[in-house]
C-alpha cells in the first residue's frame, strides 16, 4: 500500500479477531478489568526492556537481520521458491498475508526477498534499522485479493508455486501464485478467484492446514471437529511435481488444469471444487493444527482445543489410530512432525509449554507421556517447527513476543551456570518482536535462516513486524569447531598487537 492509500484508509484499527482468535468470555467486574490493564502494562514494560537489551546485542548474536514494518499484520509467513543465487546474496519468494480492518481488502502477498549470505553483512549495519521503516531486502511482487482474511498459508512441497490458504470459511483455497493476476487492493475491488476450492468441512476451518511432502495431498481441520484429506493430483499438471518446474517462476501459464485465474468479475467467480478423499472423526473440539508424516501420505496427526494429540492412518479407516487424551494441560495450538525422524512429534499449547512425543511410546488407549517438556514461554505457544538443518533443533513462538530455539540433545548436558539459569534445551532466544509472534518459518534453501511475523496491535496500536534473521554460526556449530576458530583468531590478534 502506498502512502496516499494509507492516508485514505486512516489509522490502522485494532481488530479483536487478529492473531489466534480468542474464545468468547463472560463479562468481568470492573476491578478485574483494571487488574487486567495493570498486568498488561507491566507485561509491555517487560517486553520493551527485553527489546532494548536485545537490540544492543544484535551485532553479537546475529549473522544477518532484516526488519520490515508492516502496515497490516500478517498471520502467516512462508518461504516460496528460490529465484536466484548470487555471490553475496540469494533472491527468494516469500508469501505473506495482509489482515486489514475492512477499509481495504484482505490480501495474499507474494514478495521478493534478498537474503544476504553468511558472514557477508557488517555487524554495525544489521543493528542500524528503523522499526517504523520498510526493509530494502523485502519488495512486494504481486497482490492477490483474498476472499476473507488469510489465517494460514501453506506451500506444496513438490512445487512451492502452488499454495493453500485458510480463511474464516469451511473451504480450503488453492492458488497458483505465478499465474494469478496482480491486483490493486482498493475498497470495492472484487476478490481474486482461487484455482481450486477444496470442500468437505461443515463449519469454519481457520488454522489447521498442511500439505504433504510426498504426494500432492492437502490436510485440514476445523470447528466441525473433523480432519479432512484431499488429493489434488488429478487437478495439477504432470510437470508440477518435477523439481525443474520450480526453477521457472513467473511464466504466467497455470500449472493447475482447467484453471481460469481471474479477478472475479465474470459469472464463474468460483474455481473448480474438489471433494474430500477422506474425513476423520475423533476430536471433541476445534482442530487447531495438522501435520503429515514426512515419509507417508497416508499417516498424519492433529491437535485441538480438546487437549488431544491424535495420530491417523488413512489405510485403516476414519477413526484415530492413536489418541493421546491429555497431550497438554490446555488447548493445543500447533503440531509438527520431525522431517529427519518420523517417530518424533512436536506440540505447542496454551499451557505455555512445548512437548515432544515419540509415537513408539504411544498406545491406542491414550497412554503415553511426552519424552521432553520445554517450559520457557510465559504465554500461549502459537507455532512450532522442526529445523531442517539439524534433527534435534526446533523453534517455538508465542504470545509473549519471543521465538525460542531449542535443542533436545542439549537437555541434561548444560554446564552449571554462574548467572541466571535458562530452561533446559533452550540455546537461542529471538527477542526482536515486541508483540505476539504469530508465525515463523525456517528456510530450507538458506540454512539457519528464519522469517517471523508479529501482530503488533497490542504494543503499538496496529500493524505488524516481519523479520528475516540468521543467528551467528558461532552459536549453533559444534563447540570444538568454534573454539578452534576462535583460537586462530586470538593468535592473529596477539600477533598484530605485538608488532611495533
Amino acid at each position: 500500500m502506498d502512502a496516499q492509500s494509507q492516508q485514505q484508509a486512516g489509522p490502522v484499527k485494532k481488530k479483536e479477531t487478529r492473531g489466534r482468535k480468542p474464545k468468547p468470555k463472560e463479562e468481568k467486574k470492573d476491578d478485574h478489568q483494571q487488574q487486567a490493564k495493570l498486568k498488561k502494562s507491566q507485561q509491555n514494560a517487560t517486553v520493551d526492556d527485553k527489546y532494548t537489551q536485545w537490540k544492543s546485542l544484535v551485532p553479537i548474536l546475529y549473522d544477518w537481520l532484516a526488519n520490515h514494518n508492516l502496515v497490516w499484520p500478517s498471520l502467516s509467513c512462508r518461504w516460496g521458491p528460490q529465484l536466484e543465487q548470487a555471490t553475496y546474496k540469494n533472491r527468494q519468494r516469500l508469501y505473506l498475508s495482509e489482515q486489514t480492518d475492512g477499509s481495504v481488502p484482505n490480501t495474499l502477498v507474494i514478495a521478493n526477498c534478498e537474503i544476504v549470505k553468511p558472514r557477508v553483512a557488517a555487524a554495525e549495519h544489521i543493528s542500524q534499522f528503523n522499526e517504523e521503516a520498510r526493509s530494502p531486502f523485502v519488495k512486494k511482487y504481486k497482490t492477490i485479493i483474498h476472499p476473507g482474511e488469510v489465517n494460514r498459508i501453506r506451500e506444496l512441497p513438490q512445487n512451492t508455486k502452488i499454495v493453500a490458504t485458510h480463511t474464516d470459511s469451511p473451504d480450503v483455497l488453492i492458488w497458483d501464485v505465478e499465474a494469478q493476476p496482480n491486483r490493486h487492493a482498493v475498497l470495492g475491488a472484487s476478490t481474486s478467484r482461487p484455482d481450486l476450492i477444496l470442500t468437505g468441512h461443515q463449519d469454519n476451518a481457520e488454522y489447521a492446514l498442511a500439505m504433504c511432502p510426498t504426494e500432492p495431498y492437502v490436510l485440514s481441520g476445523g470447528k466441525d471437529k473433523t480432519v479432512v484429506l484431499w488429493s489434488i493430483q488429478d487437478h495439477i499438471a504432470a510437470s508440477t511435481t518435477d523439481p525443474a518446474a520450480n526453477k521457472s517462476p513467473g511464466s504466467g501459464a497455470s500449472i493447475i488444469k482447467n484453471s481460469k485465474s481471474g479477478d472475479g468479475n465474470d459469472k464463474a467467480t468460483d474455481g473448480p471444487t474438489v471433494a474430500p478423499r477422506g474425513i476423520y472423526y475423533g476430536h471433541e473440539d476445534t482442530v487447531e493444527d495438522v501435520a503429515f508424516c514426512p515419509s507417508s501420505s497416508q499417516e498424519f496427526c492433529s491437535v485441538g482445543d480438546d487437549s488431544c494429540l491424535i495420530l491417523w492412518d488413512a489405510r485403516v479407516g476414519s477413526s484415530p489410530a492413536v489418541k493421546v487424551e491429555k497431550a497438554h494441560d490446555a488447548d493445543v495450538h500447533c503440531v509438527d512432525w520431525n522431517p529427519h525422524n518420523d517417530n518424533l512429534i512436536l506440540t505447542g499449547s496454551a499451557d505455555n509449554s512445548v512437548r515432544v512425543f515419540d509415537r513408539r511410546n504411544l498406545t491406542s488407549d491414550g497412554v503415553g507421556a511426552p519424552i521432553y517438556k520445554f517450559e520457557g514461554h510465559t504465554a500461549a505457544v502459537l507455532c512450532v517447527q522442526w529445523c531442517p538443518d539439524k534433527s534435534s533443533v526446533f523453534g517455538s513462538s508465542a504470545e509473549d513476543g519471543l521465538l525460542n530455539i531449542w535443542d533436545y540433545e542439549k537437555v541434561g548436558k548444560e554446564r552449571t551456570p554462574k548467572g541466571p539459569t535458562s530452561p533446559p534445551g533452550l540455546f537461542f532466544q529471538h527477542a526482536g518482536h515486541r508483540d505476539k509472534v504469530v508465525d515463523f518459518h525456517w528456510n530450507a534453501s538458506d540454512p539457519w535462516t528464519v522469517v517471523s511475523v508479529s501482530d503488533d496491535c497490542d504494543s503499538t496500536g496496529g500493524g505488524g513486524t516481519l523479520q528475516i534473521w540468521r543467528m551467528s554460526d558461532l552459536i549453533y556449530r559444534p563447540e570444538e569447531e568454534v573454539l578452534a576458530e576462535l583460537e586462530k583468531f586470538k593468535s592473529h590478534v596477539v600477533s598484530c598487537t605485538s608488532k611495533p
